[in-house]
């Protein structure tokens, strides 16, 4: 469940969400999505661990594939909430995360690379929760629906173990090379948006 997309030029919300909201069923099935994914990540995480590598890959991508959906149908049915919001991209974490855990067990990607995409998830995941208590809800941007998309496809290309030599490097490895530099973006324009939010919020309790 995804919280809806931020008006231009306002990436913040301070205040709650008000959106109409759909039925139990509705709910139940964007959460459903969501669960889904949580459920999937470590089945996957052992099967690319055995080397099935097909049954991997086609269960991460029905995974992958609930992300957007969930968001799809969050936004049109209008059940957003600011607890789907956080469990939707908790749940995006934990999947790229046991994927990557499996991947660097049999080698397939760097180890390096795994930390520097499971650490920025960390931290931003510690970001939002802090917001989150503070009553502030920080929207997803652009760049973050780029950066879910380019760990997804990186990822997906490791475990079916597409390695075909481009340069110094395999396809899987430009990938997941790209990945790692997204990611690293994505977490900056985070951490900006962040410091902004954190000075609003001290120049009004000062001005208070």
């Amino acid at each position: 469940m995804r919280a809806p997309d931020a008006v231009p030029g306002e990436p913040v919300s301070t205040s709650p969400l008000a959106e109409e909201r759909g039925g139990a069923w509705q709910t139940g099935m964007v959460a459903g999505a969501t669960g889904l994914r949580l459920v999937l990540a470590p089945v996957v995480m052992g099967l690319v661990l055995g080397r099935m590598d097909l049954a991997a890959a086609a269960l991460f991508l029905l995974a992958a594939l609930t992300d957007y959906l969930d968001g799809y149908l969050a936004r049109h049915w209008r059940v957003s909430t600011a607890t789907g919001s956080f469990l939707d991209t908790t749940a995006d974490k934990v999947l790229v995360t046991a994927a990557l855990i499996g991947l660097v067990g049999i080698s397939r990607t760097s180890a390096w690379a795994a930390l520097v995409i499971v650490g920025r998830e960390l931290v931003i995941m510690g970001l939002r929760g802090s917001a989150a208590l503070q009553g502030v809800l920080i929207t997803a941007s652009q760049f973050g629906r780029v950066k879910a998309a380019t760990q997804f496809a990186a990822i997906l290309c490791s475990i079916l173990d597409l390695s075909r030599p481009l340069g110094p490097l395999g396809l899987d490895q430009w990938l997941m090379l790209l990945a790692v530099v997204v990611t690293l973006g994505s977490g900056t324009d985070y951490l900006i948006r962040f410091a902004k939010v954190a000075v609003r919020q001290q120049r009004n309790s000062s001005a208070a």
